[in-house]
């Protein structure tokens, strides 16, 4: 992966966003908002400001307008640069064609799961079942009504990944639960004589 002058991902849903038109701060939160991308980039005011400042510093983006609407603030509107569209084109072809190694929280989890007792690493597995099928359920919902609202469905694919890769989780972890329940798990009985008194 390249290293980025500004390699917050909200710097590129900003520049996204600007890449449709130019927009002011509170427009872009509202865009991301209502297409659900705060679910897959962590967003809020003041991240989304300091990346607009760094934006501006490297010339990605620049402000065009001020807008005074009755008692609101007054609002900056930016506008995407061309050295902001080459940013934006050539960061996404980079996530979009190039695999990375994500270090999750669960998978470093599972790594050290021969810490607890086999009875314990089966309830937990279940417990976050319970908690993936939930989560399923919501996002499902999201997606109904993103459906609903007619928005196409170019902006909710992220959406349909993250639902498609908790559906396989969901299988793995039941039947690594079932695994281990069972004491098929190779490695299992190893693992239970450690814990056994």
């Amino acid at each position: 992966m390249s290293q980025r002058k500004v390699a917050n991902p909200l710097a590129l849903a900003v520049l996204s966003c600007l890449n449709e038109k130019p927009m002011h701060p509170y427009e872009i939160a509202t865009t991301l908002r209502e297409r659900h991308v705060d679910e897959a980039i962590k967003l809020n005011y003041g991240s989304l400001y300091s990346v607009i400042e760094a934006l501006t510093r490297e010339r990605f983006i620049e402000a065009t307008a001020k807008l005074k609407e009755g008692k609101r603030p007054e609002r900056t509107v930016y506008r995407l640069t061309e050295p902001g569209q080459l940013e934006l084109h050539d960061w996404l072809s980079e996530l979009l064609s190039q695999p990375a190694k994500e270090y999750t929280q669960f998978e470093a989890g599972l790594s050290l799961m021969p810490a607890l007792p086999p009875s314990d690493a089966v309830a937990l597995l279940r417990r976050r079942c319970e908690m993936l099928e939930l989560a399923q359920a919501s996002a499902r919902a999201v997606l109904s009504q993103l459906r609903a609202k007619s928005l196409p469905r170019l902006y909710s694919i992220d959406l349909e990944h993250r639902i498609m890769l908790r559906e396989a989780e969901l299988t793995w972890v039941r039947n690594l639960a079932n695994e281990i329940g069972a004491g098929t798990l190779d490695g299992t009985a190893r693992w239970q004589s450690g814990f056994t008194p």
